[in-house]
This record gives structure tokens, C-alpha cells and sequence, in this order.
């Protein structure tokens, strides 16, 4: 059987093969640290297991759920916006509960692009970005981002090429892999610079509360609504990355239109997740605080990980990574492979998230103190370093 050409230039997702390698590994009884993905070990807090389980005796548990998801999800998501970023939505028409925000990034090219249309696509970045565009046949624009100005896209280069062709825009931040924020006075400009140009501005904003005490939303600007949507999630910031609990958030037609193509792709979200969901978006300050302590502990190894390897680092990250700058010339690539063969350590080469990622490594914070001081015992005996 001949596959769909929309097939030819998508690969299965690096981490989908490279942990299966890992698996493999570990299966054959080796000590292998995952220092690569971004999965919290941590759990979910009391309060939301229990308001799974406690879910699970309600009679329409287990009964299909609306496509929008329950009111009472509608209107944490709408609570938790206001609370946080001081957005104030409407809980029935600008909010869109999701199965994981991954999933919002296929529904949302579906809803807009038509194949031939124009993407711009941070680089680096998160890879599913440019994977979803070759799926739905659109054309894939990169803006290159540099630590030079500070992991941000130059908006005053991009304006003088020819931008009538694009339709959507992706951007991230905090930046996943490298750790940089945007500032408000940033999103003003990028606003301004989307709705003279008409493109759809998508941030996707996961990590905002990893690691930051000033969490921002791109929707915090004047007049934002009507050229963004913001994706968000409860995986890192909760723990809950199994969960497969996101959100949309913004203009109503657009969620109307992304919407049109959920509702035809799967059914609601079960029940039991939606109230864990409701009682995590209910959190207060001292989860964030708990959670945050944990990882700056973690980052401090991290960071000694990344010393012993030659690298250098800026010490003012956000997210659950910490993005190494190798010095000039290393391949990364062949770095993460010899750690990988020789200390059993599995570290993310840059060049995953795109060739702006070249010379760069990534540690992941997922994982215990003790494990990151076995890595790095284990990189200082072996003398691993470029």
C-alpha cells in the first residue's frame, strides 16, 4: 500500500525514536539517565487525584463528554487567565479545553491553512510546528533566533521581505529549548507587527510558571484578541503530562473555527481528567513556590553538568531545561552520542529543534537530584568534555 505523499518529508518524531533506543537500553540492563525529555517525574498534587478518583463515582463519568468540555473546566481555565496573567475571557466562546496542546497544533493548521500557504516557524524550536505544517501541505518559513538578540525574532527584518503569503505564525515563550523570555513591550510589537501584516500570531505558552515568578500571556495586550490565540497547558506546570490536559485560549471565531475541527476528530475529554484539571487550575501560590524550589535545586546540578562539558549558559533560563552553548565548532550531535555510549547519558543534541540549535545541547530538570549528581560524576570520571 502506497502512503499519502503528505507523508514523504514528515518523519516519526526524534524523541518517539530516540527513546525507544533508550527502552532498549535500559531493557538490556544498562544504567541510562534521561537527561533529554521534558516529562515532570514529579506528581500531580493530593487534591488532583483525588478529585480524579472522587470523579470516577459520578453516574455520567464514563459517558462520551461535550466537545467544548464542562462548563466548570471552561470557567477554571477563564479563572486561572484572570488570576495569573490578568486576561479576562469568556468561559463559553474564547476558551477550548484540549487533549494535550500538541493537539491544538494540528487542529489550528487544519482550521487555517490551505496547502501553498506560508508558516513562520521559529528556529530553533519545537519541532511539531514544522512537522504539522508538511502534514497539512503548507509551506514552512523559518525566522532564525540567536543568542545575540536574545532568542527573539528580528520583526523589522521580517517586515521587509514578503509576508502576503503567510497565515500563521508560531512563537514560543518562554522559549522552548533555549529558555528565553519575551517581555510585554515585545509582544506589543509583535501584536502590531501581526495585524499589519494579517497574520495569525499562536503562542504557545507552556512554561510560564517554571522557573519565572512574572508569568506573562500574549493576550495581556491591548488588542491582541484579534490577531492571537494562545496555547497553554497543564503538563509542566502541574505535573501532568499524561494527563493530556491543554487549552486554547482567545478570539472567539478562531476557537469557533478550530472547533469545527476538534469536534470532528475526537470526542470529549473523559470526565475524571476534567475535574483533576479543575482542582489543579485552582492551585495557590505555594504549589508554584514548592514545585519552583525543586527545580532550581536541580538547575544548580545542571548547571555543573553543563561546566563539566565545556559549555556555557545563561543563568537567567525559564522552562524545565537548561540550553548549553558548546564552544565554537563542536558538533552536538556527536557529543550526546558519545555521552550516550560511553556514560549512559541521554542529553538532547540542539540541532533536534533546528539548524539554529547547532552547538547547542540540552539538559532536562525532569529528573532527581540524584540522578543529576550521578550524571555528573559519571561525565567527571569518564572526563567527557569538548
Amino acid at each position: 500500500m502506497i502512503t499519502a505523499s503528505r507523508l514523504s518529508q514528515t518523519q516519526e518524531y526524534y524523541f518517539s525514536r530516540k527513546l525507544r533506543e533508550v527502552r532498549e537500553r535500559i531493557a538490556a540492563g544498562r544504567p541510562l539517565i534521561n537527561l533529554g525529555i521534558g516529562s515532570p517525574d514529579l506528581p500531580p498534587a493530593p487534591e488532583v487525584t483525588a478529585a480524579l478518583q472522587d470523579a470516577l463515582a459520578h453516574p455520567k463519568a464514563h459517558q462520551y463528554q461535550s466537545y467544548q468540555g464542562i462548563p466548570e473546566l471552561r470557567e477554571a481555565i477563564a479563572g486561572f487567565y484572570k488570576d495569573h496573567y490578568k486576561v479576562v475571557l469568556n468561559p463559553q466562546t474564547e476558551v477550548l479545553p484540549l487533549m494535550g496542546s500538541k493537539e491544538g497544533i494540528m487542529h489550528i493548521s487544519m482550521a487555517f491553512l490551505n496547502p501553498g500557504d506560508e508558516v513562520l516557524i521559529p528556529n530553533p524550536g519545537y519541532p511539531t510546528y514544522a512537522a504539522v505544517a508538511r502534514l497539512v501541505e503548507a509551506n514552512i518559513r523559518t525566522y532564525d533566533l540567536n543568542a545575540a538578540d536574545h532568542w527573539l525574532p528580528d520583526l523589522k527584518a521580517l517586515a521587509k521581505t514578503d509576508l502576503s503569503k503567510v497565515k500563521i505564525m508560531w512563537v514560543n515563550y518562554p522559549h522552548m529549548p533555549t529558555g528565553a523570555t519575551a517581555t510585554r513591550a515585545f509582544f506589543t510589537e509583535l501584536v502590531a507587527f501581526a495585524k499589519e501584516h494579517e497574520i495569525l500570531l499562536v503562542n504557545d505558552n507552556p512554561y510560564s510558571f517554571i522557573l519565572n515568578d512574572t508569568p506573562i500571556s500574549l493576550l495581556e495586550v491591548p488588542g491582541a484578541a484579534e490577531v492571537a490565540l494562545e496555547l497553554n497547558s497543564l503538563s509542566k506546570t502541574f505535573n501532568m503530562a499524561g494527563w493530556r490536559i491543554g487549552m486554547l485560549c482567545g478570539n472567539a471565531d478562531f476557537i469557533q473555527a478550530v472547533l469545527k475541527v476538534k469536534s470532528n476528530m475526537d470526542s470529549g475529554m473523559f470526565y475524571g481528567l476534567q475535574k483533576g484539571a479543575i482542582a489543579a487550575l485552582g492551585m495557590d501560590k505555594s504549589w508554584f513556590d514548592q514545585l519552583n524550589g525543586t527545580y532550581a535545586r536541580r538547575r544548580e546540578w545542571a548547571w555543573k553538568i553543563a561546566t563539566a562539558l565545556g559549555g556555557e549558559f545563561s543563568d537567567n533560563q525559564q522552562g524545565l531545561f537548561v540550553w548549553v552553548a558548546l564552544p565554537k565548532g563542536t558538533d552536538a550531535e556527536a557529543l550526546a552520542d558519545r555521552l550516550l555510549d560511553e556514560a549512559d547519558l541521554f542529553l538532547t543534541p540542539g540541532t533536534v529543534f533546528g539548524s539554529g540549535g547547532a552547538g547547542y545541547l540540552r539538559i532536562s530538570l525532569c529528573v532527581s537530584l540524584t540522578d543529576l549528581e550521578a550524571a555528573h560524576r559519571r561525565i567527571t570520571e569518564k572526563k567527557i568534555s569538548v
